[in-house]
């Protein structure tokens, strides 16, 4: 059953997607591992914030032009929401990272913003990062899910979309990029989608992992010799995932490399998911990080103009096997026109 849409909630969803009702979004909201990996490149122990805004602004202007929303932070991104080419704007709400002294994972707001403020600054939608596993002890996520239902109390009262992220971790503090976690991620993937699905938390549009660990999977180009799922069974994640909620739901690209980022979509149209579009960030932009801290604004700008553009035209072509979330809504068509 389509779930009731709002007014406000329907013209920021509108105002984020292209003429076919599909999230072909590019996220540019790093802050914290954007800064190190920077330093990093440049050899040196810390960067300035304004070489932060420059990379956000040069990413945004470029993609944009290609894309139908960016995803920027109110920290560092704000200049660079005023050079996004007329697209539409999601502002994230939480603080990079989390609280690693702290077990679970816990998340927290800006401290300085509100949805208000956020909207005010000219978001059309409001995005929330959580790291969440079902697995994880209850009173840990009796918290996390509190905390969910208070921000989606507060994007209903001020009738906006609320996009919430969640990244799966190991409870048991195993690597997460291991073939164990591979093969534990399907459950978290759709455990989280079910849950967060539910209406008390006033979520709009799940934007969530792929349920596979793409180098495990037999039988697909990024496979890389161990296997967790066989092809066959990867289809029937994506399927199993998708079938947990009626919410409409984007994929994030998890910091993978563009093909194999291409490859999981193909894979997830091969598999008839009704996924709705895609926020995508480094597998676009992240292999430019070396040439701006080592080159500079301009080589990374033509990098951006020629690389970053074939990057982002390879995801819209791989879109074209998402579905329009107006399907997943209650409205009638003039109010989509």
């Amino acid at each position: 059953m389509p779930s009731k849409i709002t007014p406000g909630k329907l013209e920021g969803l509108k105002a984020v997607s292209n003429e076919r009702g599909v999230i072909a979004a590019a996220a540019m909201d790093q802050r914290g591992s954007l800064k190190k990996s920077l330093a990093k490149e440049k050899g040196v122990a810390d960067l300035p914030d304004s070489a932060l805004i420059e990379f956000k602004e040069l990413v945004t202007e470029v993609l944009t032009k290609h894309a139908s929303a960016i995803l920027l932070d109110p920290e560092f991104g704000l200049p660079a929401s005023k050079k996004r080419n007329g697209k539409g704007l999601l502002l994230a709400y939480e603080k990079t990272g989390y609280d690693a002294a702290t077990p679970g994972r816990l998340p927290d707001l800006l401290d300085v913003w509100s949805v208000r403020r956020l909207k005010e600054a000219g978001a059309d939608c409001i995005k929330i990062l959580l790291y969440y596993t079902p697995f994880e002890k209850s009173h840990v996520n009796d918290l996390k899910h509190a905390w969910i239902e208070r921000i989606g109390d507060e994007c209903r009262a001020h009738d906006i979309p609320f996009f919430l992220e969640f990244v799966g971790y190991d409870v048991h503090g195993e690597d997460e990029k291991g073939i164990g976690y591979a093969r534990r991620k399907p459950d978290i993937v759709t455990g989280s989608m079910e849950e967060f699905g539910k209406e008390k938390y006033g979520v709009d549009v799940l934007k969530v992992e792929v349920p596979v660990q793409m180098e495990f999977v037999s039988g697909t180009k990024s496979f890389k010799g161990e296997q967790a799922y066989t092809r066959a069974e990867a289809l029937e994640h994506f399927r199993i995932a998708a079938s947990s909620t009626h919410k409409p739901f984007i994929y994030l690209s998890a910091g993978v490399s563009n093909p194999v980022f291409i490859e999981t979509l193909e894979l997830a149209g091969e598999s008839g998911t009704t996924f709705n579009g895609v926020l995508c960030g480094r597998a676009t932009w992240k292999d430019g990080i070396a040439i701006y801290a080592k080159q500079g604004a301009k080589a990374f700008e033509e990098w951006l103009n020629t690389q970053g553009v074939e990057n982002i035209n390879n995801v819209n072509k791989a879109l074209e096997a998402a579905h329009s979330w107006y399907d997943k809504i209650d409205v009638k068509e003039p109010a989509l026109a």
